[in-house]
């Protein structure tokens, strides 16, 4: 007798860079969403499918919490409040090497959702059991369901995380199909592959103010001839700019030569990348700006 199938949706909440989108990526099997040490490299809400014979959970990974000082930043702290509607659970995520008051008063707040919630304790492969055992205490006063102890980058703790949340799933329909881990366009990601390698390179000044639009797309599917793609990598100065490019274009060639990899894997062909920075002063305050590049909500 075949089982019913579960399914249903779970957002994953924090403060910037405590890991949440190295476990959506762990959780899916696939990268789905850009990483990097930044804070605040998730922009916006980036979906994440995880299917078994007999469940599918899709994952909402969130921009990290954070008082919002530009219009970009309203649109990412939007993105998480967009997130927790309807969901049927929630983890929490903290990084138990640098657990911080912030990170206490999201606890606090999202603690007391009407829906399954589990604290996530990630990167417990950076501190020992004097740091992660008082630490686990504290959050057992907490009013969840849960208090999983993990290692995103690692994998360890990852199956009790699944189980967990698979067991608070309802049974519902499966909404994607086996193969789809992401509803991100190829264009976004291809985006996100771009601006993922400028904030692993750029000093940290720049990288905040980093946008990439894709020009254009050609020759795909067509496995004779690479993929030529054309796009814009947007800064808010000059001298940002000056540093993008480097030194006889060595940093600009650098960022291509690591995005390109990625974005062979992602499609599966050659691809020839073509990059150009461009100047928008203060763009993430304008929103025609905000909306070219993709971080609007209707």
């Amino acid at each position: 007798m075949q089982k019913n199938f579960h399914s249903g949706f779970a957002a994953i909440l924090g403060r910037p860079n405590v890991g949440k989108s190295t476990l959506m990526n762990a959780l899916v099997g696939e990268k789905v969403a850009i990483v990097s040490p930044r804070a605040q490299t998730t922009r916006s809400r980036i979906m994440g499918v995880m299917t078994q014979e007999d469940a599918q959970i899709v994952f909402l990974d969130t921009p990290g919490i954070h008082t919002p000082r530009t219009r970009l930043g309203e649109y990412m702290i939007k993105a998480v409040r967009s997130a927790l509607e309807d969901v049927d659970a929630v983890l929490v995520m903290l990084d138990a090497s640098d657990v911080r008051a912030q990170d206490m008063e999201i606890v606090e707040k999202y603690s007391h959702l009407p829906v399954p919630v589990a604290i996530v304790v990630n990167k417990i492969d950076l501190v020992d059991a004097s740091v992660l055992a008082p630490l686990l205490q504290k959050l057992s006063a907490y009013p969840v369901k849960a208090w999983l102890p993990v290692s995103a980058r690692k994998g360890s703790g990852l199956d009790e995380l699944k189980e967990t949340l698979l067991s608070w799933m309802p049974e519902g329909p499966k909404y994607f199909p086996d193969d789809m881990v992401t509803d991100q366009p190829e264009r976004v990601i291809i985006a996100e592959m771009v601006r993922e390698k400028a904030l692993r390179n750029l000093r940290d000044e720049v990288p905040h103010g980093i946008g990439v639009e894709i020009l254009s797309i050609e020759n795909q599917g067509d496995e004779k001839r690479a993929v030529t793609i054309h796009a814009n990598v947007y800064c808010e100065k000059e001298s940002h700019k000056r540093i993008l490019i480097g030194k006889q274009g060595e940093m600009l060639r650098r960022i291509g030569e690591q995005a390109r990899g990625d974005i062979e894997k992602l499609l599966g062909q050659k691809v020839n990348l073509q990059l150009w920075v461009k100047v928008r002063p203060d763009w993430r305050n304008r929103q025609e700006d905000l909306k070219t590049l993709g971080y609007t909500q209707e």
